[in-house]
């Protein structure tokens, strides 16, 4: 068994990850850090935690050369992973660390976690930089078409306000929402940035918050080189993706509602123009706080250590649906 440490998880990843860590048949979850709730039983906050005897620990960087464990998730805000990283390759330079916020993204140094695209580089790594849950939508929806973009493609996003984080702001104050859609960081993202830079191909992002709790609906809009048809998109498609149980392809819109609570990411909505049948549109729905962090790091961690990507994760339906 694996021993994992899971560090800042008190935040909605957490509450998803501890569980599927906490389950997993070849790791075995020894610590979880969060400074407020120090002291309190895991299971008193978690659901499908229950039968732990885990206690919440503050586990800050001096506290790292004590660790006894063979891994680390850093689910803490951008900017704070930089100490912790520096403890663990000080005191434990062979534990790998798979880090959630954006803060190793572009760094070379750090594999780059999206198994679907990249699982030879993560076999065997021990610093994985997760991606973020807009980025990763995004870039399983443009990848099978890097080689044919004319120009560049707009990503209309849609989350739900559990993506806001858990620090109090109007993206995640139910009554600002309420009826509401709202839009934010319209230029510059830092997602706009990661696309781009793990794509090759510059992006246009444009993010929204809407009502509900959890999930993301991103719209594609894109010129291609030459002519598609519906039927070519959606071919292109399910061959691409044929190896990867947890990306569905199908010829219907999805819809935020199939992906919530599941480990999958669907794509579909396949749409051409019949005045310029170069210019498409399509769909990829996700569930942030799952495909878009947590499941993703559990493939990753898998990966890391030799494992099947989906070992402790439930496969979804299949992929042509």
């Amino acid at each position: 068994m694996h021993r994992v440490t899971v560090i800042g998880a008190r935040g909605h990843t957490g509450a998803e990850l501890l569980p599927l860590l906490y389950g997993h048949p070849e790791f075995r979850l020894v610590a979880v850090g969060s400074g407020s709730a120090a002291g309190q039983p895991v299971s008193a906050h978690v659901r499908g935690m229950e039968g732990s005897d885990l206690v919440f620990a503050d586990l800050r960087p001096r506290s790292v050369e004590k660790l006894r464990t063979d891994a680390c998730v850093l689910a803490l805000p951008n900017g704070l992973a930089a100490r912790y990283v520096e403890a663990f390759d000080r005191h434990h330079p062979e534990a790998v660390i798979v880090d959630l916020s954006a803060d190793h993204r572009f760094d070379p140094e750090w594999a780059y976690g999206q198994p679907e695209r990249f699982a030879d580089q993560l076999s065997g790594a021990r610093r994985i930089a997760n991606p973020g849950c807009y980025a990763t939508g995004a870039q399983l929806a443009l990848a099978p078409l890097v080689e044919q973009l004319a120009g560049v493609p707009a990503v209309f996003g849609v989350s739900g306000y559990s993506g806001a984080g858990t620090t109090p702001s109007r993206r995640n104050d139910p009554d600002v929402l309420a009826d509401n859609l709202l839009p934010y960081r319209l230029v510059e993202h830092v997602h706009e940035r990661e696309v781009a830079f793990h794509i090759g191909h510059e992006v246009r992002f444009l993010p929204h918050v809407a009502p509900f709790f959890r999930g993301i609906s991103l719209t594609i809009a894109a010129e291609l080189l030459g002519p598609q048809t519906d039927d070519d998109l959606l071919a292109l498609y399910r061959s691409f993706y044929t190896r990867c149980p947890l990306i569905g392809v199908r010829a219907a819109i999805p819809e935020v509602k199939d992906v919530r609570g599941s480990h999958r990411a669907i794509i579909g909505g396949f749409s051409v123009s019949e005045s310029n049948p170069a210019q498409i549109a399509l769909v990829v729905v996700l569930d942030n706080l799952l495909k878009g962090a947590a499941t993703q790091a559990v493939q990753n961690l898998n990966l890391a250590f030799g494992l099947d990507a989906l070992t402790g994760l439930k496969d979804g339906e299949e992929q042509s649906v």
